[in-house]
């Protein structure tokens, strides 16, 4: 069976020489696509040649974008790589749990990912509630400090496990789960209509309440079916809310003649 591997999305990359190192640590164990987002130096550079070994076919189909949002939006299933505890309440997997899932998603004709942060601030808690859990490689506490393409060859390594030691994967029943980007623009309608009503009340918890909600919604697996009527029920809300806000304004303007 021939699976599309999880393509590596970089978070704002800051030397060429990581960005080759794991080029290089994709190659070595079959993983194809890598996603630049925002890199510092630009793109391309000639250090991330020197440094991939190789590895050319890698950093020569790299792909840019400006935001996490935009370099998932095409994939289904997505994982945050983190050593951080986070306030969010996603699934916590290891590297050869998040795999099972992946596998089992790419076989079925899902597009897979793995989401690692940048070498110095990681990632932004923004970036992890688009994902559908948290990927943290169990090792020793009392040194906790892996390097970018360390972080990558351990999951590539543990995908490339699963490919040669493969039973039959559990195809998924029913409609898939929908793209991030259908995903995405359902957060932000919701969150528009919220804003509209008064919802985020302090204005200071907007980010944490938005974040809270997309975790929330995120954990639901909505289908594209279910995102297009859950946005009907949220436009359906607002056009009501619009007609009660009318009556009441007219109600005034006859009460005032």
């Amino acid at each position: 069976m021939d699976l599309t591997p999880p393509v590596v999305i970089l978070d704002k990359p800051q030397l060429a020489d990581n960005i080759g190192a794991v080029a290089r640590v994709m190659a070595n164990f079959g993983l194809g696509e890598l996603r630049l987002v925002s890199p510092r130096d630009g793109w391309p550079q000639d250090r991330a040649w020197a440094t991939a070994s190789g590895a050319d076919w890698v950093l020569e189909g790299v792909r840019l974008f400006d935001s996490v949002a935009e370099a998932m939006a095409d994939l289904t299933t997505v994982f945050a790589t983190t050593a951080r505890p986070r306030e969010t309440r996603q699934p916590v997997l290891t590297p050869r749990q998040a795999v099972e899932r992946l596998y089992d998603d790419s076989a079925s004709g899902l597009g897979v990912g793995l989401l690692f942060g940048g070498e110095r601030a990681g990632l932004e808690t923004a970036d992890i509630v688009l994902c559908a859990g948290i990927v943290t490689i169990p090792i020793d506490p009392r040194h906790h400090s892996l390097n970018l393409a360390q972080a990558v060859a351990i999951n590539a390594y543990e995908w490339r496990t699963r490919l040669l030691d493969a039973p039959p994967p559990r195809f998924r029943e029913g409609e898939p789960p929908a793209p991030n980007a259908l995903l995405i623009g359902m957060y932000e309608h919701l969150e528009a209509e919220l804003d509209a009503g008064g919802f985020f009340h302090p204005p200071e918890k907007k980010r944490s309440m938005s974040q809270n909600l997309r975790v929330m919604l995120g954990r639901a697996a909505f289908t594209e079916q279910e995102v297009a009527t859950f946005r009907g029920v949220i436009h359906a809300l607002a056009k009501g809310r619009g007609r009660v806000l009318e009556k009441l304004a007219r109600k005034n303007a006859s009460e005032r003649s």
